[in-house]
């Protein structure tokens, strides 16, 4: 059996089996390092090697829990919530409410991959002062990981600004054409419309059927982590407003997430709503807010390092496609499943593609695929997982923010969910456009 699919596969299965996420990821990279060849000292060289990339992700995310944090005790997140409450009065106000925030939620999370590359920075900051009032609406939390996935995984997928340019023109098409195909001619939008579609059938079915029925969530625990006795004071709001704002733009600026929430969280201190000898206290709550995912970030990194160093992705691809011999649609079948399973092991759709592509582009041309279908194979192939992989930062980023008040499980309450709803589409869409174009 193949070391990738022993590695991913039981990493998957002690996830499920609720060992914690670090402690799958870290047996999951033994075995397919074992088992891929290595040694036990080369699989623990891979491994440490790929777990220094995670340390600035990790930091990173550390500062943004203490920028939560401060934003939390100046009151605006408070008082937000208040302001959204008072519309809960009659149940179509609920049902208004309900539905705003569903579509507020969807577009920010859109924005944060073009318009205001962000990425996942705005969550932590947004989502948990939501959380009381989702809890009043009894809105479903799977259905608001569902929706935040879809907005960081679709757009970089299909539209070539912001992270999509990164990954469709530089990461996709550039890659393509170093394995020897032409694309100069190819739309990209138009080879991943399909594909695209596929996430937004599995947007509405999560959203419109499979988490539409009310679910009750403790008002109390929310109340404990959202610290619901906040000072309130206009200038705690302005400040809050003027250090979001300021952590955004030092982030652009910088392309940094650390710089942008280190800036926000120095304002604080600066204007006097966080006091000095408040500092410490808040930087350590967030942190301890921020832990899991941090972890698992660096964990990840890992489990990727160890996975590419088995060398073993291309004798997945290459038995995979001889099971079929010349027939196309089986052919993109397998090339398609195993873009999901690396990408579920990997935990990073841009990462994934540079692997997949030196293999699957000179399969590609002999069995006949357009350079159309070739990119839509591909880029399909790379995003599949992204959401539903235990290890990537579209599952890892919701759960992070809807997690505070240990309501809401990683595994059941948003892998599987996001698994099911845009994968099993995504994988569809992705066979039918390898066979239209």
């Amino acid at each position: 059996m193949n070391a990738i699919l022993i590695a991913v596969s039981l990493m998957l299965l002690l996830a499920l089996a609720r060992t914690h996420v670090v402690i799958s990821l870290l047996l999951g990279a033994l075995a397919g390092g074992l088992s891929g060849g290595l040694d036990l000292n080369q699989t623990m060289a891979a491994f440490n090697k790929g777990i220094t990339g995670g340390a600035s992700i990790a930091l990173s995310y550390a500062l943004l829990g203490a920028f939560a944090v401060a934003i939390a005790k100046s009151g605006l997140p408070h008082a937000l919530a208040e302001a959204a409450v008072s519309r809960l009065e009659n149940s179509r106000g609920q049902r208004r409410l309900k539905w705003l925030m569903i579509s507020v939620l969807c577009v920010v999370s859109v924005m944060s991959q073009n318009v205001v590359p962000i990425h996942i920075a705005f969550i932590p900051l947004l989502i948990p002062p939501l959380l009381y009032v989702m809890a009043r609406l009894q809105l479903d939390r799977r259905a608001v990981a569902c929706v935040i996935t879809f907005g960081l995984v679709t757009p970089y997928m299909v539209f070539p600004v912001g992270f999509g340019d990164i990954f469709l023109k530089q990461i996709l098409l550039g890659n393509i054409s170093k394995a020897g195909m032409d694309v100069s001619g190819v739309n990209v939008m138009q080879a991943m419309a399909i594909p695209a579609l596929g996430m937004v059938a599995g947007l509405l079915i999560a959203v419109g059927i499979s988490y539409r029925k009310p679910r009750h969530y403790s008002l109390g625990k929310i109340e404990q982590a959202e610290r619901q006795h906040a000072r309130i004071s206009n200038k705690g709001m302005l400040t809050a407003l003027l250090a979001i704002a300021s952590a955004f733009a030092v982030q652009l600026y910088s392309d940094s997430m650390l710089l942008g929430a280190l800036a926000g969280f120095l304002l604080f201190i600066a204007s006097g709503v966080l006091k000095w000898q408040e500092a410490e206290a808040a930087f350590s709550e967030g942190m301890k807010m921020m832990a899991m995912i941090g972890f698992v970030m660096i964990t990840a990194q890992g489990f990727a390092e160890v996975l590419t160093a088995t060398g073993k992705v291309s004798e997945l691809v290459t038995a995979s496609a001889s099971l079929f011999g010349d027939s196309r649609g089986m052919a993109a079948f397998a090339m398609l499943f195993v873009g999901l399973v690396v990408t579920l092991g990997i935990g990073s759709s841009f990462s994934t593609v540079p692997i997949l592509t030196a293999i699957y582009v000179p399969l590609c041309i002999k069995l006949g695929f357009s350079p159309l279908a070739t990119v839509s194979i591909i880029g399909t192939a790379g995003a599949l997982g992204d959401a539903g992989s235990p290890a990537s930062d579209s599952t890892l980023g919701p759960t992070a923010g809807l997690n505070v008040d240990g309501q809401h499980d990683h595994i059941r309450d948003t892998v599987i969910p996001t698994f099911l709803h845009y994968n099993l589409p995504l994988l569809v869409a992705g066979w039918i456009a390898a066979m239209v174009l």
